[in-house]
């Protein structure tokens, strides 16, 4: 899967751009606040519809203008493709191949990516937030089933809430039986999907840990609930776990069970490493879990994402830096760093600076 280039207009600091990509790495260079996360930001928005930073699409749009505007022409999973967003203030506007799409879910498979930053560092510090954003965001460009699933999971699960808070407790007791039924099918589904991907994910994972510090650590990562069974045995346990915490759910006025509280359990030479990780190793076993996140998507579709790193280099050392250098042979890779970091020097690659949200030529 490639990307050949992209145009971006009136995107956060970018009046207006175009960029051409190689095959493999690409290089963008530049002072800090020059532009270089917002391109590959940029990147990842395309394959994805969702930004890694802003929390409200709005936020992408160059102060002052109307709309931002994003197209690429790719190589993905089906052959050529362009992709096009027009992000507004009061929503946006995705084409695939020209023809609007009105569901996210056509967008999401059709380029993968795989996107780091010193932000994904909350997946191993921060709450189980960040752990399911990690995984909804990968399977769902995985698999379109999940995708609908989590959307009707979360859908319901807001009814199931309102209705938790309803004063006339006898049509609580009534109306739950039905809310649950098709809340703990989507759950099903979820929760499978969820634990065959952390099975997989575990040992890529630990394998690219252990290349990263040269065998001196050890990554452990695991699903806090194991889920055991297929999606009908799941929907009937989970049933039963919701009925019977009614009481619970009632006092409490919202869902304190279900795939929406999950949590993975991360763990470095067996210590919890929220607790205990220093910052060197919570980066570096973040950059693992991307790196193995890299070989899932190669062996679900045949072909590698893009590998989208952004200020990565300058917070490792020399050796993890050069290994992960190393990792990327084969992939095409957006990297961005204020200089072209030693590591880097006599590698062919796409060399693109920027300054003041402009290609320096």
């Amino acid at each position: 899967m490639l990307i050949k280039n992209l145009n971006l207009k009136n995107f956060r600091n970018y009046a207006e751009e175009q960029f051409a990509f190689s095959e493999g790495l690409n290089i963008l260079t530049g002072r800090n606040a020059q532009g270089k996360t917002n391109c590959a930001e940029a990147v990842f928005y395309l394959c994805t519809g969702t930004s890694p930073r802003a929390r409200r699409d709005k936020q992408l749009i160059k102060y002052g203008g109307q709309s931002a505007l994003i197209s690429a022409e790719c190589s993905g999973r089906y052959g050529a493709i362009t992709l096009a967003a027009e992000i507004r203030e009061n929503g946006r506007e995705i084409r695939v191949n020209g023809n609007k799409i009105t569901r996210n879910a056509d967008l999401l498979g059709n380029l993968y990516a795989v996107f780091f930053s010193p932000q994904e560092l909350r997946l191993i510090q921060d709450g189980p937030d960040e752990r399911r954003r990690f995984l909804n965001i990968s399977l769902s460009q995985l698999s379109r089933p999940y995708y609908t699933a989590l959307a009707r999971y979360n859908r319901i699960l807001e009814q199931r809430n309102n209705l938790l808070k309803n004063k006339d407790l006898s049509l609580v007791f009534d109306t739950l039986p039905v809310w649950d039924e098709q809340l703990c099918t989507y759950a099903a589904t979820v929760a499978r999907r969820r634990a065959d991907y952390i099975a997989e994910l575990a040992p890529l994972a630990a394998e690219a840990h252990a290349f990263l510090t040269d065998g001196k650590e050890c990554l452990e990562i695991s699903p806090e609930k194991k889920y055991k069974g297929d999606e009908g045995e799941l929907k009937a346990r989970l049933y039963d776990e919701l009925k019977n915490n009614y009481d619970r759910d009632i006092r409490l006025g919202f869902t304190a069970s279900g795939p929406h509280r999950d949590d993975i359990d991360i763990k470095i030479d067996g210590a919890d490493a929220k607790t205990y990780a220093s910052q060197g190793q919570t980066r570096t076993a973040a950059l693992a879990i991307k790196l193995a996140e890299v070989e899932i998507f190669k062996s679900a579709s045949g072909e590698y994402p893009v590998l989208i790193l952004d200020d990565v280099l300058s917070e490792l050392d020399l050796m993890r830096r050069k290994k992960l250098v190393a990792r990327t042979e084969g992939l095409q890779t957006i990297l961005t760093c204020t200089h072209a970091e030693r590591v880097l020097a006599g590698k062919d690659a796409n060399k693109i600076r920027i300054e003041g949200g402009a290609i320096k030529r």
